[in-house]
């Protein structure tokens, strides 16, 4: 099984049904759609996905519930991390049960300002449970909303003692220079952005993609980014790709951005059922929705 992790993966929103539960049915036409549109793979359950405010049974229904739309599973690619490692273990171990291989990962986070030895102790805990060889995984480095961030030495460290199982990170921190250090101290390590506007240059000095909240609205263009950011004579063509994304992302960042995406997906799949989120968060408000509808029409 390749160590190496490459390309477009959506950090896919999760719709809501009218009585709270995750909308199973929405979740894998969702993610059929995202394969559709160019995708590499579904990140299921990351930040984006309110990953947080599920239980462990109603994480697992959700993996469950694309797998059962036909999204194959080594194109799923679902957070485990939480701050309670017998919930990371299950969650992992349930997903390779399905057929996943691949797992994005936060450290567990409630306790703030753990050691380097503490957040190897828990990965490390973590992988021997699960204890199989298929698994991969890919650290999440978010240190805005975790307020954990992993260093360059502790990933050094999991790489080393656990070289097929920690493959990859997703950098969500906004940190280009972290990014770039991590590609040049780790070759064959998959350093994925979060953010859109950094693929691009992280392609350029070998990072391995992208993991994104904006590429439940612009996968395409991300995609045809992706595929052809180093070919001059498609320069104008992915220079406009980016300058759309760019465009999309500023939308969604004038407004709470999880309520934002799924408002957006409301408006690309004409189904207001996209709109509801999960408390403390709230839905855009009517008046967000029109300022939302008038700015997505001038972009067209």
């Amino acid at each position: 099984m390749s160590r190496e992790i490459r390309g477009v993966f959506c950090a896919a929103a999760t719709p809501i049904a009218s009585d709270g539960a995750p909308d199973l049915g929405r979740v894998g036409d969702h993610a059929r759609q995202l394969i559709a549109d160019g995708c590499d793979g579904v990140a299921l359950l990351g930040t984006t996905g309110e990953a947080n405010s599920f239980s462990v049974a109603e994480r697992q229904q959700i993996v469950e519930a694309a797998v059962a739309a036909g999204v194959p599973p080594d194109r799923l690619m679902p957070g485990t991390g939480t701050s309670a490692i017998p919930d990371t273990v299950a969650l992992t171990r349930h997903g390779l049960s399905l057929g996943v291989t691949r797992f994005v990962m936060l450290p567990p986070f409630y306790y703030k300002q753990p050691s380097d030895d503490g957040l190897f102790a828990a990965y490390s805990e973590v992988i021997e449970k699960v204890a199989d060889p298929r698994l991969r995984i890919v650290l999440y480095h978010i240190p805005p909303i975790s307020m954990i961030p992993l260093g360059l030495p502790l990933i050094e460290r999991l790489v080393a003692r656990y070289p097929d199982t920690v493959v990859g990170i997703k950098d969500s921190s906004g940190d280009f220079a972290n990014m770039e250090k991590m590609v040049r101290a780790l070759p064959g390590f998959s350093v994925l952005a979060g953010a859109d506007p950094l693929m691009r240059p992280l392609l350029a000095i070998g990072g391995a993609g992208c993991i994104t909240a904006a590429s439940n609205l612009v996968a395409k263009e991300l995609a045809f980014i992706y595929r052809h950011h180093a070919d001059p004579d498609r320069k104008a063509e992915v220079d406009a790709a980016q300058e759309r994304i760019t465009k999309i992302r500023a939308v969604s960042a004038k407004f709470v951005q999880i309520p934002a995406i799924k408002a957006m997906l409301a408006r690309r799949y004409r189904d207001d059922a996209w709109r509801r989120v999960r408390p403390p968060l709230m839905a855009l408000d009517t008046a967000e929705i029109g300022a939302l509808d008038r700015l997505m029409d001038e972009i067209g």
